[in-house]
């Protein structure tokens, strides 16, 4: 079986067919219970089907579990250090997936990438001043904003002819007042799945730098575009992107890894570097439990091949729901995503108010699912629905969409 293994490996790298080799290396459709298994996501009513959190219900990469195999086999557990060979996992990964070269003094580990905008928000601003995101966005966001006393500054974006881009002289009013000090990227942005090209990254550092605001990139969805379109670096566009930015990446979403708490910080500018390196140390938040070194080493060592077949599964699984909503659901418009594992749902034509439809779903069928006012007002008509499942779950929560909206009087 091994020497199988193998030769499908070595066809998927040299032959032609490389997707259809790598699919039968990985099985996507294998169902695991992960019922009882203290899971965030999985511990609800049974007969409900949570499709709301941003976590996958596939197994990770086999070469990660093998690592984790390892370490546990070693049988004590202190504490850790970070080696040098994590650094070089993030740089050899970053140079040849993303095209951008990462110098590892940049590269600081943290406990993950929300503990690291927090700690953030904390060392780089002052109670009271601002914090400015683009709505709709990750709802943690703003708890990583309010929790620390600072003001959340919303520049929502603009959703034209169903789809997103942003609204520059908005943008550029709220990143003049001088009480703005700090913005928040999502890049690719989550929940409208939306990569931002060059142009558009170097005009927001370029404003961003004007205005004297520090710029917080989270790329953690960066690794799970479609397939044939990758994310640009935000770091990576000019030099005034560069040095005015702290990047938070891991391999956490990509690799369903988010329960081992492990992430890095990617800070080139020399003053901006201290500021964070004392944040997070102070906030202490930049030791490994032992196990995350090991799991990101082997997500981005050896995990490529497995990454991309998960990659193209997704896309299928996208399609799957696009083709499910336009013959079944017609009142729906599901936006084109370039990136994550994330459907959003504009609602708008059966209500304004996709929450209440959301608790109707839950009590109805019991799909649950996301609302979009979690992530801005704006987001008030949408939903956000997790497809990194298997296709017969999939299939299963479109069935219970269609049938809680045939239901539902708004």
């Amino acid at each position: 079986m091994t020497f199988i293994i193998e030769e499908l490996r070595e066809q998927a790298q040299t032959g032609p067919g490389t997707m259809e080799v790598l699919t039968m290396l990985y099985d996507f459709d294998k169902p695991t219970d992960r019922r009882h298994s203290n899971s965030l996501k999985w511990d609800i009513a049974e007969g409900e089907l949570p499709m709301w959190v941003a976590d996958m219900d596939f197994e990770t990469a086999p070469a990660v579990r093998k690592a984790l195999e390892d370490r546990t086999a070693h049988g004590i557990f202190g504490y850790s250090t970070v080696p040098g060979e994590w650094y070089q996992a993030y740089i050899h990964w970053w140079e040849e997936r993303h095209h951008f070269r990462i110098q590892e003094d940049w590269l600081m580990f943290v406990t993950g990438v929300v503990p690291a905008i927090s700690s953030a928000v904390r060392k780089l601003t002052t109670p009271a001043e601002n914090v400015l995101i683009q709505t709709p966005v990750y709802n943690i966001f703003f708890n990583s904003i309010l929790n620390n006393g600072r003001k959340v500054l919303e520049s929502p974006l603009v959703y034209r002819d169903g789809a997103y881009e942003i609204d520059f002289q908005d943008l550029e009013e709220k990143l003049r007042d001088p009480q703005t000090t700090l913005m928040i990227l999502c890049n690719p942005h989550n929940p409208v799945g939306k990569i931002w090209d060059r142009e558009t990254l170097a005009r927001i550092g370029s404003l961003c730098k004007k205005h004297h605001v520090t710029v917080i990139s989270d790329e953690i969805h960066c690794d799970l575009t479609v397939p044939g379109r990758e994310y640009i670096p935000f770091a990576s566009v000019s030099e005034e992107c560069r040095d005015n930015s702290v990047t938070c990446i891991a391999p956490t979403k990509a690799f369903n890894l988010a329960g081992l708490q492990t992430a890095a910080i990617v800070v080139p500018g020399e003053a901006l570097r201290h500021k964070m390196y004392r944040a997070i140390n102070t906030d202490e938040v930049a030791e490994p439990n032992a196990f995350a070194v090991q799991a990101a080493e082997a997500a981005f060592s050896e995990g490529g091949p497995w990454l991309d077949a998960l990659r193209q599964y997704l896309l299928e699984n996208r399609m799957y729901a696009k083709d499910f909503i336009g013959k079944n659901l017609p009142k729906l418009h599901l936006i084109d995503a370039e990136a994550t594992y994330l459907l959003w749902v504009d609602c708008g034509k059966i209500t304004e108010d996709a929450g209440d439809l959301a608790r109707h779903l839950r009590r109805e069928t019991g799909l649950y699912v996301s609302e979009g006012s979690q992530y801005g007002a704006c987001g008030s008509r949408f939903l956000r629905i997790n497809i990194a499942c298997q296709r017969s779950i999939l299939a299963d929560g479109l069935e219970r969409l269609q049938r809680g909206i045939a239901s539902y009087r708004a």
